[in-house]
């Protein structure tokens, strides 16, 4: 989150470090101890942090073929050889700081052990910087084969290990149900990159977030999400797990930018707790049906599923930019938000690649439960098939505030698009069908 340092640097830059270096130095060359004039800023003043120990001795990139034995066949099981790899990335913390990039070559590598990939439990390392490289998507892929599922994650940083990356990785699920991320949060675990990174195989989670406060500064840069989620590709707060209910809610700032978001079951985004989401850009389509029904979502798959679980109040902020979604479906939803306060935003976005079908026009892909304080709702420059439903929540508020403006409505006329309690939407220069 915006505002916070680093517990590596304590928030020192480059520049400081040398202010301070060169202060110190043209002190000790004048043989000078007295106090500075009055005005005058000391170098003590920039608070620059003491580096202590050695450098760490090894390599600075570590190979898990070439140093560890993994073999990449997709037959042998490389376990022992990613656990080697992160363990030797972890025993070179120095400072707080991550030392070592773990580069993983093109081929398929089978993982039966949980949290092979990344292992730190119960917050003992406190780490900044830890970088896992493939080869390319489909080039290096990983994939993840428990003997059980239940609970089980390929990666798992409890409160550990801040600014992670992984790059040109796929991922899938051999063993159906199983995760690929847990991470628990008191104030440490942040700052994950994924770049070209894929995601295939039925998991139950993708990434699923847990504990108190941060939990945040999350991205993903052209990355491919396919497979299926039992539960949710990002799923926010997976339990009470707190230590303060209050800052439960602190999950903030996740971006998605240049996504391919083609899956074939389940939610995408799930977000109880409230959060700031930003999607840019890509396509979005779900590609099938659950197989059977669920206890918590019946038979639909939701892109951006916001229901409204007990808490605090919070950030409660998402928006959606230059994104083309496709509602194959009578059971493919783009929004289903049931937030209490906040704004949810999209803008040049368009849903209406299967506008011509038969239950395009009873659909409601896009589905609101509002109360006196929100959400607030808009719409700018979007294309959009079905209708809208808007519902109050029943603690009595005047009810929805919702505006659209020069927007496309391809099934319905104006006056017949909304669902529900419309009378506090409004239109500006849109077009019916």
């Amino acid at each position: 989150m915006a505002g916070r340092t680093s517990p590596s640097t304590g928030g020192a830059t480059r520049r400081t470090l040398l202010a301070g270096t060169a202060a110190a130095l043209t002190g000790a060359l004048a043989g000078c101890d007295t106090a500075p004039p009055a005005g005058r800023q000391t170098s003590d003043d920039a608070e620059a942090p003491v580096v202590t120990g050695r450098k760490p001795k090894g390599k600075d990139v570590i190979d898990v073929v070439a140093d560890c034995g993994a073999k990449g066949d997709g037959r042998t099981d490389d376990s022992r050889a990613f656990a080697r790899a992160y363990s030797y990335a972890a025993g070179r913390v120095w400072d707080h700081i991550g030392r070592t990039v773990v580069d993983i070559p093109a081929g398929t590598y089978l993982i039966r052990a949980p949290d092979a990939l990344l292992n730190a439990r119960k917050g003992k390392l406190k780490a900044n910087g830890l970088r896992f490289r493939g080869a390319g998507k489909r080039m290096t892929q990983l994939i993840f084969a428990p003997h059980r599922a239940e609970d089980t994650y390929l990666c798992r940083n409890e409160d550990s290990w801040a600014n992670v990356a992984f790059e040109q990785l796929g991922f899938a699920c051999g063993t159906p149900g199983a995760s690929f991320f847990y991470s628990y949060s008191t104030g440490q675990a942040q700052d994950y990159r994924f770049t070209e990174c894929e995601w295939t195989g039925e998991w139950t989670y993708g990434v699923a977030l847990d504990g108190t406060n941060t939990n945040s500064e999350m991205r993903w840069d052209a990355c491919r999400v396919g497979g299926a989620y039992r539960k949710a590709f990002l799923y926010s707060g997976l339990s009470q797990n707190s230590l303060s209910r209050k800052q439960q809610d602190q999950f903030l700032n996740y971006w998605f930018n240049d996504m391919k978001v083609e899956y074939s079951w389940g939610n995408f985004l799930e977000f109880p707790y409230g959060g700031s989401i930003t999607c840019r850009g890509g396509s979005y389509i779900v590609t099938g049906s659950r197989p059977e029904d669920s206890p918590d979502y019946g038979r639909t798959s939701t892109f951006f599923r916001f229901p409204r679980g007990p808490h605090h109040d919070s950030v409660q902020r998402f928006h959606a930019e230059d994104i083309r979604f496709e509602v194959r479906t009578p059971d493919t939803v783009v929004m289903d938000c049931a937030w209490d306060s906040g704004t949810v935003h999209f803008n040049d976005c368009d849903d209406t690649a299967n506008a011509f079908k038969s239950f395009a026009q009873d659909s409601r892909p896009h589905r609101y439960r509002i109360g006196a304080r929100g959400p607030l709702v808009r719409y700018d420059s979007c294309q959009l098939s079905g209708q809208h439903s808007y519902e109050p929540d029943g603690t009595g508020g005047a009810g929805p505030r919702a505006r659209y403006d020069m927007c496309h409505f391809r099934n319905h006329s104006q006056q017949d698009f909304i669902a529900g309690s419309g009378d506090r939407v409004s239109f500006v220069d849109c077009l019916g069908s």
